[in-house]
């Protein structure tokens, strides 16, 4: 497939390259990353996209990106309200699958001193691993108000305080959720799956806020040299995964029902106005609202597991959320799209917002300098806080990349990796470890992602995001 070169950060995929693109693809990448994106399906996935009805400007893939289920992983892509779609393939599995960053006062050497207590109690209260479940009392009845109603819910039943709301995107619940929507496998599944990390790439990591780029925004962030900080990336666990599998099911009959033919039936969609679509967006907001509670729990149980080591309260270890984003969702926004204000279903896959200074959806304490972005890397590499750009508003719906991007399958990553070398390497660079399977340290070494610092410069240098700190993992908790 044929790419123009725009700049050292921007390619493109013209819309002549291929029958029935209706727009160009974007990629926001440099040389070096765009070599992966050839050599997967992620080019054919984007341009595949381009071919769907109702598209507002281009169709986007972020540095990060690589091959996914028929969008890829990184990708970013927006529908007219009124005309337009909404696609389960193009949002994900893993319903806001999102990351949050939690503060503390506490010193590099302080953890350190502690750190194989700490992690063990990290371990312990958080359960990880597939299957991983957590018995905290929660009932039916808990389940469709944690849905529906988001993370207020739940603080009130005592897991966090009111200034956590403020936070979280979205305020950690999105309007327009309807339990009566999801059904009742998926229901099954979720009720003992809050406050649980569960497996593949999600973790937890105690991490070292090693060098700060941006002092002034720094300062806003609450963040300095030295601080230790905790990351936390996880989902909707088999709650988000069984509400995408079942809409994809009853996508089959629709698209049949309604004479839709697709390039790839992995990008099966309804349309606005329809029954369908409207009843995945119920169900969709859901699984978002209880994301945002599976962190909230988990953050509880974090605040828990610095008070049992240090022996302090979490206020007296300034415990605050930094903030908590979401990527795999999909939104009504508004965005100018060829000098037009509009209002669009925003779909991002591996994709986070990253609006800039003075958007009103930017939290009050943050407005002044952009949404914080959360970037991770892998296991054993840095992870990334930044703030959102003008170029982001500009050209990609105010979204940036979600983390670093896999380079290598899983299975590639066992029959190559030995865990004994990740082992090695952590424990030269003075990481603690806890995990739960052998094999998922193969499958999530650093040598299977994308140089992390690599794609931070791309988004930096488009002006997409604008980094503040860069933070190194002291601990690592995955299941």
């Amino acid at each position: 497939m044929e790419i123009e070169k725009i700049n050292e950060n921007k390619y493109a995929v013209r819309k002549s390259a291929m029958p029935g693109m209706r727009t160009d693809v974007m990629l926001y990448t440099n040389k070096l990353l765009l070599e992966k994106m050839r050599s997967d399906h992620t080019l054919q996935q984007a341009a595949n996209a381009s071919t769907l009805p109702g598209l507002a400007g281009n169709v986007m893939v972020m540095p990060d990106g690589h091959e996914g289920y028929g969008f890829p992983i990184g990708g970013v892509m927006g529908f007219d309200a009124e005309e337009g779609l909404v696609s389960p393939g193009a949002v994900g599995f893993d319903i806001n699958c999102g990351v949050r960053l939690i503060k503390t006062n506490l010193s590099e050497k302080e953890v350190r001193d502690n750190v194989d207590a700490l992690s063990d109690a990290l371990f312990k209260n958080i359960p990880s691993g597939v299957g991983s479940r957590l018995q905290i009392g929660l009932t039916n009845s808990d389940l469709e108000r944690i849905c529906e109603e988001g993370v207020d819910y739940i603080i009130k039943k005592g897991f966090g305080t009111e200034d956590d709301v403020n936070r979280i995107e979205e305020k950690g619940g999105m309007d327009g959720a309807d339990f009566s929507k999801v059904s009742k496998e998926a229901k099954s599944r979720g009720l003992n799956e809050l406050g649980t990390l569960g497996a593949g790439n999600h973790f937890l990591e105690v991490q070292k806020v090693e060098r700060i780029l941006d002092e002034k925004a720094a300062k806003s962030f609450g963040l300095h040299e030295g601080q230790m900080v905790v990351m936390v990336h996880t989902g909707s666990r088999g709650f988000g995964h069984q509400i995408c599998s079942d809409y994809l099911r009853t996508l089959v009959e629709y698209q049949r029902r309604s004479g839709i033919s697709l390039v790839d039936p992995e990008l099966s969609y309804a349309k606005i106005g329809d029954n369908e679509a409207a009843n995945y967006l119920a169900a969709m907001k859901s699984a978002v609202n209880f994301a945002f509670t599976n962190r909230q729990i988990i953050t509880n149980s974090i605040r828990k597991s610095f008070e049992d080591t240090f022996h302090k309260s979490a206020d007296a270890l300034g415990m605050d959320i930094l903030y908590d984003l979401s990527h795999n969702i999909v939104k009504l926004e508004e965005h100018v799209v060829d000098g037009v204000r509009r209002k669009i279903y925003v779909h991002r896959k591996g994709a986070t917002r990253a609006f800039a200074k003075g958007h009103p959806d930017v939290p009050k304490l943050y407005r002044s300098v952009g949404q914080p972005v959360l970037i991770p890397g892998s296991m054993g590499t840095a992870s990334y806080v930044l703030y959102g750009g003008e170029g982001a508003m500009r050209e990609t719906f105010g979204s940036a990349c979600h983390g670093a991007g896999r380079v290598m399958s899983r299975h590639q990553a066992l029959r190559e990796i030995p865990a004994e070398r990740t082992f090695s390497s952590l424990m030269k660079k003075g990481i603690s470890i806890r995990i739960r399977t052998r094999k998922l340290v193969s499958e999530e070494a650093e040598w299977t992602y994308k140089d992390i610092d690599e794609v931070v410069k791309v988004v930096k240098e488009s002006k997409i995001a604008m980094p503040v700190s860069r933070n190194i993992p002291v601990a690592v908790i995955k299941g």
